[in-house]
């Protein structure tokens, strides 16, 4: 393993929970979230004052949250409290439940801005109290990374892959490899040996990180096409409050563009001041809204394409963009910008030399 060690100090991480089943104690009621089961983990833990392992120090979060219970404030405590501890540690591990990892961490990565040290979020499918559990792996990698690894991103590291979280999606809700990253490969894959994808690891900004502040909490709607779907639900959805609305199409950005009713909706909403992005209901790929007619008459209409962003960094970005107080065509060109690694520039395609510039390296 490569010695990233400087002066001969031990990296310092700071291992943020919020809870996720990774802590969580079986009640009569299920599985729930209990302190307790870290620190006891921890105490029988020997492994973890390995030569390998950074020196580290748990900060837990009140109250531990089933993720199911997050909510856009949650992002950014979190957020602020990794601004608060950078000058103190090297490092970030956060230990969050997965249901809705992949929302955390696409907020964060919108959120700090000025990140230069990994922010990795882990959790697991069964508690550390669990005979099978796969979060005591989860835990141990995740800390190695922290310390060793030279990936100054928001990540998520599950399995055996570490991916970028901006990126990541939950695909499994029991098997091991919960997650996947449909249009970009790991930063990293951990097997026998750390193998790190430094060509598509953002390079970093100096400068301590800051916290890009929300003034607001901004109203943002999810929408799901379907066949049949009506006008009269669209012109609901984008009535007031309604701020922004993330609808996930067909394909590569298709849309029922017979219907004019239904564009009528989605255009009258957007003339209002509604920001309307458009993406991709499949796992991979990207929205290309001038490929098919059924798309042009989104892109017409001044619908956002999303190109190949995931519904949870599209709705984050958008909610974050929001928050800030941006006037609506701000927000809109935004959405169309790559931020924190989250979109895939039009011009460029996976695997080119432009994002594969740089070899592995192991660590």
């Amino acid at each position: 393993m490569v010695n990233l060690r400087q002066g001969g100090r031990k990296p310092k991480v700071a291992v943020l929970h919020v809870g996720g089943t990774i802590g969580m104690s079986l009640t009569n009621d299920g599985w729930v979230p209990d302190p307790a089961v870290l620190e006891r983990f921890l105490a029988a833990t020997p492994l973890l004052t390995h030569p390998d392992v950074p020196d580290f120090q748990v900060i837990r979060h009140e109250p531990l949250l089933d993720s199911s219970n997050t909510r856009p404030e949650d992002w950014v405590e979190l957020a602020a409290s990794i601004v608060a501890h950078d000058a103190e540690f090297d490092a970030f591990v956060v230990l969050h439940g997965t249901d809705t990892m992949a929302y955390t961490a696409s907020a964060l990565s919108f959120l700090l801005d000025g990140l230069n040290k990994p922010v990795i979020l882990t959790g697991a499918q069964l508690s550390l109290e669990h005979v099978m559990s796969d979060g005591r792996d989860h835990l141990v990698t995740a800390l190695v990374l922290a310390g060793q690894a030279q990936v100054p991103e928001v990540c998520i590291l599950f399995g055996s892959v570490l991916l970028r979280g901006n990126r990541a999606q939950k695909v499994s809700n029991d098997e091991f490899m919960a997650f996947e990253s449909g249009n970009l490969p790991p930063l990293a894959h951990i097997g026998a040996r750390i193998k790190v994808n430094h060509g598509l690891v953002r390079v970093p900004r100096p400068g301590p990180v800051r916290l890009r502040n929300l003034v607001r909490q901004p109203e943002v709607v999810a929408l799901r096409v379907f066949p049949g779907i009506s006008a009269k639900l669209v012109e609901r959805v984008l009535r007031q409050p309604t701020e922004g609305v993330v609808m996930a199409t067909y394909g590569t950005g298709n849309f029922p563009s017979n219907d004019q009713a239904l564009l009528d909706a989605l255009a009258e909403g957007i003339a209002r001041g509604v920001v309307v992005v458009n993406i991709s209901q499949c796992h991979r790929g990207r929205v290309s809204q001038r490929t098919y007619g059924t798309g042009t008459a989104l892109d017409r209409i001044g619908v956002v394409s999303g190109a190949d962003m995931t519904a949870e960094a599209a709705l984050t970005k958008l909610y974050c963009l929001l928050g800030q107080g941006l006037s609506p065509t701000e927000v809109a060109r935004r959405m169309t910008v790559d931020l924190a690694g989250e979109m895939t520039p039009e011009r460029l395609e996976e695997g080119t030399p432009a994002l594969m510039s740089l070899p592995s390296v192991e660590l």
